[in-house]
């Protein structure tokens, strides 16, 4: 069914990247179409502005995935706090434009590195992980909002990834990796990249003048 965007070794034809390109797009757009609905009694404007911080916030992701700090043999890597940025759209228009936006990243990073076992391991290590960053916008209202929202999104990610693990890549594991183990081999995997970068961007948003500064770009967005 999907031979004509698949390749035989996993990868993507030009047909498959025209396709995920175009659905990256519409969930972009429907993020910030969320966005406005919500909000449609404010300024008119509003839909320009989300616009761009939306679109911003998933290009500094993107930018910064890129930049691995370590890479994992078998995919996934501590990267230069890329999952933040994706988690800022949650806390600043909501779960709803969150998830929508995640959803158009995921799709991004597909294009990054495309590896294709079946549409619900694409699910699973693409749309549905990266999409789950979006529930940063659960805690957007509370004290320490973006820092509870942020580890809520890394955790669910992971989440995601180890069901991927379990279902896919068990075969990967490593001669090495203590047998008794083997049980939650992808949640030693997958939480040993996301937690480092979760705990060194956590590191960085308690520190006074990032919060702060945090804090200033929240209300731009939401002016």
């Amino acid at each position: 069914m999907y031979h004509f965007m698949v390749t035989e070794d996993g990868g993507l034809t030009r047909a498959g990247y025209g396709v995920f390109i175009g659905l990256g797009v519409l969930f972009l757009a429907a993020a910030v179409c969320l966005a406005v609905h919500g909000r449609e009694k404010e300024k008119a404007h509003m839909g320009a502005r989300e616009l761009v911080f939306c679109a911003a916030a998933v290009a500094l992701a993107f930018l910064t995935s890129y930049i691995r700090v370590v890479k994992m043999p078998w995919g996934g890597s501590v990267t230069l706090c890329s999952m933040l940025f994706v988690c800022l759209i949650g806390y600043w228009y909501g779960v709803q434009t969150g998830i929508m936006a995640g959803l158009a990243y995921g799709i991004l990073q597909f294009l990054q590195e495309p590896y294709v076992l079946s549409f619900f391991q694409v699910c699973c290590d693409y749309v549905f992980a990266f999409a789950a960053l979006g529930l940063a916008g659960v805690f957007a209202g509370s004290k320490k909002g973006l820092v509870k929202g942020y580890l809520l999104g890394a955790f669910m990610r992971g989440v995601f990834h180890s069901v991927g693990g379990y279902l896919y890549w068990m075969e990967y594991m490593p001669d090495s990796f203590p047998k008794s183990l083997t049980g939650v081999y992808p949640i030693v995997y997958n939480y040993s990249y996301i937690g480092v970068e979760a705990a060194v961007t956590v590191l960085l948003l308690n520190l006074p003048a990032v919060a702060a500064a945090m804090e200033r770009v929240k209300r731009q967005a939401r002016q």
